[in-house]
């Protein structure tokens, strides 16, 4: 559940973890030091911007002065109760209209079939990991997986955001892709750290910048109620002056399994045979060997946003250069991201060069996403295909008529070169899996 004020003045609801809080004060031409009252804006690159646009607005209805810039916006759940009275909300026009903060579900529900009533209720899974864990057994018991192990998916999952904004970044139906990744107890925290470490690297070997990524652990009071510590990857979106968060990798231990074992009365303990053969090496006792050989898996689950993967892959190719023809704006994916790998042109559209473009079109579009543009000037084409990210284009112009050879094109450096014809296929394919 997310903390949830109402606004008495407007009606309009907001996360209170998403709403910031400055004491205005102003210096008028008397000398005398002013103070306005408290004064909320909602959470975001450009708060202190919207703070300080604010007061000056009501400095000027009453008497003029030098605003005095705040030390610092508190989150409204960090501001003592006894000052929540004091406080304009971000829409209001008098202070004191903002409720105590109340616990909002994210849990959508929707009622199957005819009947509308609470026992035909149904909830909106709000995450993908329950699957993992609903199959735990049966993924052991016909696949003859051993310990460790790991249940990746990707899906939909839905939640009742209070305010979906920034566009994909917070929404209430997303794709997520999580894994759980079962082990035995006393190697819990290894494998904790071994996934924060390879997911990280994941991320960066997508062509995310080291300096655009961090790692924050949770403090106690934030962590989940199933979590025995949780770190997350977190990423400095454009639209934030905070890093935010990407993926998180939780430590869940035993919680789930125990849960599910509990409230299904299905046994969801593990047989480990290969511990079992270890200790009686090791002249274990049979008590001993009975005791540890069987045992419910910790989980180690990394969990990410797809929709959000998505959002940081356009973040990060996002170009801006002055001055650079065609256009100024561009998209630099590595090219086995890019939606669209090779942009294939006839330099004019007659003689005989759109028959030799759509027949290399028609070969590769079978190995690798390609797109055919015979219309408008070759520049506007470049243009378009940068606009989308396209990492190479291949025109086909009179001299490819005589010596069989194209001109190819590489988005980022605009840098061109001719190579033979029939070798296309492999420029590309040798850059997508570089």
């Amino acid at each position: 559940a997310d903390p949830i004020v109402d606004c008495s003045e407007t009606g309009q609801p907001y996360r209170a973890d998403h709403v910031l809080v400055g004491k205005a004060e102003v210096n008028r031409k008397d000398g005398r030091v002013d103070l306005l009252g408290h004064f909320a804006v909602l959470a975001g690159d450009d708060a202190e911007d919207s703070f300080m646009k604010r007061v000056e607005r009501i400095a000027r209805k009453t008497g003029g002065g030098e605003v005095l810039l705040p030390n610092a916006l508190v989150a409204l759940t960090k501001l003592p109760d006894e000052l929540l009275s004091l406080v304009t909300g971000p829409d209001a026009t008098k202070a004191g209209t903002l409720s105590k903060s109340r616990p909002f579900n994210l849990m959508l529900f929707t009622y199957p079939g005819p009947t509308q009533d609470e026992a035909n209720k149904a909830y909106l899974r709000p995450e993908t990991a329950q699957g993992q864990f609903l199959n735990f057994k049966n993924v052991v018991d016909t696949t003859r997986v051993k310990i460790p192990f790991g249940i990746a998916q990707i899906g939909k999952s839905f939640r009742n955001e209070v305010t979906p904004r920034n566009f994909i970044f917070r929404s209430r139906e997303f794709e997520q892709m999580e894994m759980e990744w079962f082990c035995h107890p006393d190697d819990a925290r290894t494998w904790y750290e071994f996934w924060k470490a390879e997911r990280f690297k994941w991320w960066l070997s997508l062509g995310v910048k080291e300096s655009n990524l961090i790692l924050r652990d949770h403090a106690p009071d934030e962590l989940s109620h199933y979590s025995k510590m949780t770190v997350d990857i977190e990423y400095k979106y454009p639209f934030s002056a905070d890093f935010g968060e990407l993926e998180g990798i939780a430590h869940r231990g035993e919680f789930d399994l125990t849960q599910h074992q509990k409230h299904s009365g299905q046994k969801l303990d593990y047989f480990d045979q290969d511990l079992q053969l270890k200790l009686k090496e090791q002249g274990a006792s049979p008590d001993e060997i009975r005791a540890k050989s069987r045992y419910i898996p910790n989980v180690i689950e990394p969990a990410s946003g797809l929709t959000r993967a998505v959002l940081v892959l356009l973040c990060e190719g996002y170009r801006h250069e002055p001055g650079r023809p065609g256009t100024e704006e561009y998209l630099s994916f590595k090219p086995r991201f890019a939606p669209v790998k090779l942009g294939i042109f006839p330099l004019v559209n007659k003689d005989g060069m759109p028959e030799v473009a759509e027949k290399l079109y028609l070969e590769l579009r079978q190995h690798f996403a390609c797109e055919y543009d015979p219309k408008q000037s070759i520049g506007k084409r470049y243009a378009r295909m940068d606009e989308i990210g396209t990492p190479f284009c291949v025109t086909i112009d009179g001299q490819t008529l005589t010596d069989q050879t194209v001109t190819i094109r590489e988005r980022d450096t605009m840098a061109q070169q001719r190579i033979a014809l029939d070798q296309v296929r492999h420029f590309v394919q040798e850059r997508l899996n570089g």
